[in-house]
């Protein structure tokens, strides 16, 4: 009896214990319910916080741009882009504070130049996600064209046309080189920055479908291959030789048939590529604008659309410039041919009169305009369309520097009364540059910079340096022909 007793002790010990540990963990549950009930309460209401938010914001976007008729896709569009714009402005607070900062001080270029590349800094902010949106549609359609070289053969471009009649297939991005020779860096960090915030853009648009111009189809070049008879007849052994030649002469005809429409489709895809850059860019500084109401005016608008700009084109430049190199392959080829022609040659060679370069190429540098050229070289360093045409602005500032110096060891008596260059001897002289550059790729650059330079810099003395600079390569293609200065300049 005195035995069973302890043991019977023990066995109510450990139930008790048990049923402790079993209240504890019922409790620990009925807890954790609670907490778990009042978790999914906050969340409800949450929800219907944001969702209360967004329907103010909207309704506040919608009465920003109340229209009289029926909403446009575009307008729809700029309503969301603003209403995301509200959104972000509720979340953060350094928007209200640079807006403060500037209502202090509305004249403060300084303050707004910060402003703007802050904003272009944050990359969470609607601007940078529809910036980066942009990019990547135009580097998707870019990269499988510029990434490899069209096939001359027959046969092979039906293949290739693809690639170009849809444009939107994603492409390994990789260091390439075009058939034009330039080579442009298409590296996996820029894919993947284009990449960036775009696979959780709230503006996530429909794939649309790549509409076929039957006019500009190769399927229309398939069906003529199609129709020709290619074997030769059986029937004389006498007309072997002229069936031989007719099977090559519709070969050739074939092959010069497909080039022409490749590059036909290449020049269509180029411009529709500019045109939605264009419309990408105007977009993004409409949204800038309504994001910071300050910066609508003329002088901070112009440094907005410089800073948008600069941000847009700079991953994009080098595939952009490679397309526009197959478009213009034949300018550059004239061109470095006449560049190799030409490569030893002296400014007398090409026009520019004898007061205006030294007979000593001592005096300055190994050959005149020696710092034009290596000033000219530097438009390739740049992506910006702005700070290329900077460039340019630079070395015909340099070409008239250097000509005034050498009409002052001409004249050494006397004191110059006017400027020592003029538009008929600047032309010569920009030519020489062009010539020693070496670099015929200035066509497509020029011709990139047309398309993309904003129409009030080409008005003043930028749109002037670029429209000689132009006219100075024009002449420097036709050099290989045996054109004359005069007739090719005036």
């Amino acid at each position: 009896m005195m035995k069973r007793k302890p043991r019977r002790q023990v066995e109510l010990r450990a139930y008790w214990t048990k049923l402790k540990a079993f209240v504890k963990t019922l409790s620990l549950q009925r807890q954790m319910m609670e907490n778990l009930i009042i978790a999914k309460a906050r969340q409800d209401a949450l929800q219907r916080k944001m969702e209360e938010r967004r329907l103010r914001l909207q309704e506040e976007a919608n009465r920003r741009f109340a229209a009289s008729g029926a909403v446009t896709a575009e307008e729809q569009e700029q309503r969301t882009l603003y209403t995301n714009v509200l959104e972000y402005e509720q979340d953060h607070d350094w928007p209200k504070l640079w807006k403060a900062n500037i209502q202090e001080n509305p004249d403060s270029i300084t303050l707004v130049s910060h402003l703007v590349s802050y904003l272009l800094s944050q990359s969470d902010h609607p601007v940078m996600k529809l910036l980066r949106r942009h990019q990547y549609r135009i580097y998707n359609r870019l990269y499988p064209i510029v990434s490899k070289r069209f096939p001359q053969s027959p046969a092979l471009p039906l293949r290739a046309s693809h690639h170009m009649l849809h444009p939107e297939t994603p492409r390994k991005p990789t260091r390439t080189v075009s058939s034009s020779g330039q080579s442009f860096s298409t590296d996996s960090s820029l894919s993947r920055d284009l990449h960036t915030n775009y696979d959780d853009e709230d503006l996530e648009e429909p794939p649309t479908e790549v509409t076929v111009d039957r006019e500009n189809s190769f399927e229309d070049l398939e069906q003529f291959l199609t129709q020709l008879d290619w074997a030769p007849p059986h029937s004389s052994t006498d007309d072997t030789g002229s069936d031989t030649e007719t099977t090559c002469d519709a070969s050739s005809l074939d092959e010069s048939h497909i080039r022409e429409m490749e590059m036909r489709a290449l020049k269509e895809h180029l411009k529709s590529i500019v045109k939605d850059i264009h419309i990408a860019v105007d977009q993004l500084l409409s949204l800038c604008l309504l994001s910071f109401e300050c910066l609508n005016t003329a002088r901070f608008k112009d440094l907005c659309l410089a800073s948008i700009e600069e941000a847009f084109f700079t991953p994009l430049w080098s595939a952009l410039v490679a397309l526009f190199r197959k478009v213009n392959r034949d300018r550059e080829q004239a061109c470095e041919a006449s560049m190799k022609l030409y490569q030893d040659a002296l400014p007398g060679d090409v026009g520019v009169p004898l007061k205006l370069f030294p007979q000593d190429p001592c005096i300055q540098g190994s050959y005149p305009y020696e710092s034009a050229v290596h000033e000219l070289k530097l438009v390739f360093k740049d992506g910006c369309p702005q700070r290329k045409l900077e460039c340019i602005v630079r070395t015909l500032r340099q070409i008239c520097a250097c000509a005034e110096e050498y009409r002052c060891i001409h004249e050494a008596d006397a004191t110059p009364t006017t400027a020592a260059i003029g538009a008929d001897d600047l032309l010569p002289i920009l030519s020489f540059v062009a010539l020693r550059s070496q670099c015929p790729q200035l066509v497509s650059e020029c011709a990139a910079l047309e398309e993309f330079i904003h129409e009030g810099y080409l008005i003043g003395e930028e749109g002037y340096c670029l429209t000689s600079m132009q006219s100075a390569l024009a002449y420097v293609e036709s050099l290989h022909l045996g054109a004359q200065l005069p007739d090719a300049l005036t």
